[in-house]
């Protein structure tokens, strides 16, 4: 079998001959260290660097680790500000951070040598005024935001061993990315009206971009979305608002994709997700990614029990062990083994492996992965 027809297998509950070994990439910082460790070269960390997941730099590192292909193997478009915004600065401090507005118009504090998400000081999305005149206006869909030549390789799957997913972008993620997590939480109350527009708007673009792509005739194995609305303790929205504002959204784009063929649908959010979960089902998206197992101790097993066979999921390996020895690594495998029988089910390192990681345990686990029956 191959990966494509592995994937479909497990995921739909089907017999397969071998179960995946699934990466999700790396810090840069981890690649920089393991080339100056010798384990791969600096040609390949700098490669990853600049093409990311799923180009030659990850397939290198993954040939070199064992692991078969990465989750995030998406063909997307542009579905945010287009263009953005010109990064500028604002104001510098005297131990070199700097106050920034960024390309998504976020006030934030970057400081040096922090490789962390930026904390949040503001955003230029204040009032309906600005929205109209800066943001609206960079939120058309228009074909420019599509690689049609991309494409064309994607329309044959004759010879097409790994999967491919359509990455439909984010209904509510990068409005946080907008706004930030303060400004989003005050605007839902200060002015519901400019909330749900935001929401209609960034999805209505997400629709057009996916319907676009599909229409040309492109294959793909899965769909996948991008949120990050979640944190330890519970959603940054009200589960509520999300169900009556996105879910409607979620359910049009994926009854989109079921019209050509696409039933496996993931989403990509971080956190405690569990209140949102129901949501997302309902709405035609049935695969959580990651499960973060590090942090909190997240699992699909409870989910299973709750939902059903109707959730899948990605995710769940716990990579704190790449930083500790050989067996951890086999005590986390062992743990992962009940919940790969439950089926749809396939593990994956939660997030991107940190800079912590000892190659050889990396390595170890994709070669007992490999052999794992």
């Amino acid at each position: 079998m191959t990966f494509r027809e592995t994937i479909s297998a497990v995921l739909h509950y089907e017999p397969y001959d071998k179960l995946p070994v699934v990466s999700f990439g790396y810090w840069n910082e981890t690649l920089d260290k393991w080339a100056a460790e010798g384990h791969i070269t600096k040609e390949e960390a700098a490669e990853y660097a600049r093409t990311g997941d799923n180009g030659p730099g990850d397939r290198a590192v993954m040939d070199r680790l064992g692991f078969d292909f990465n989750w995030n193997s998406c063909f997307g478009s542009s579905v945010d500000l287009f263009p953005h915004f010109e990064t500028k600065v604002l104001e510098t401090y005297p131990d070199g951070s700097q106050k920034l507005r960024d390309g998504n118009g976020l006030i934030i504090l970057d400081k040096p040598g922090v490789t962390s998400i930026p904390a949040e000081i503001g955003t230029s999305l204040t009032d309906r005024k600005v929205w109209e005149e800066e943001y609206l206006p960079k939120l058309q869909f228009s074909l420019d935001r599509i690689n049609f030549q991309a494409l064309e390789s994607l329309k044959d799957t004759k010879d097409r061993t790994l999967p491919v997913g359509l990455h439909c972008g984010s209904l509510m993620g990068t409005m946080r990315n907008l706004l930030g997590v303060e400004q989003l939480s005050y605007l839902m109350v200060d002015d519901l009206d400019l909330y749900v527009e935001i929401i209609d708007t960034m999805a209505g673009l997400c629709y057009d971009c996916a319907k676009a792509i599909l229409e040309t005739g492109a294959k793909f194995d899965y769909a996948h979305f991008w949120e990050d609305i979640c944190f330890k303790n519970g959603p940054l929205v009200i589960p509520s608002m999300f169900d009556e504002y996105v879910g409607p959204h979620y359910k049009k784009i994926t009854d989109l994709l079921k019209q050509y063929g696409i039933d496996i649908v993931s989403v990509d959010c971080d956190g405690m997700i569990d209140s949102l979960i129901p949501i997302w089902l309902e709405n035609g998206v049935n695969t959580m990614f990651p499960i973060e197992v590090g942090t909190w101790n997240a699992s699909i097993a409870p989910w299973r029990e709750k939902y059903g066979r109707e959730l899948r999921g990605v995710g769940g390996m716990n990579k704190t062990v790449f930083a500790k020895d050989y067996k951890a690594v086999d005590e986390e495998i062992e743990r992962l083994r009940p919940l790969i029988e439950l089926g749809g089910y396939i593990p994956c390192p939660d997030h991107r492996i940190a800079p912590d990681a000892k190659f050889e345990n990396v390595q170890y686990y994709c070669d007992k992965m490999q052999n794992l029956r």
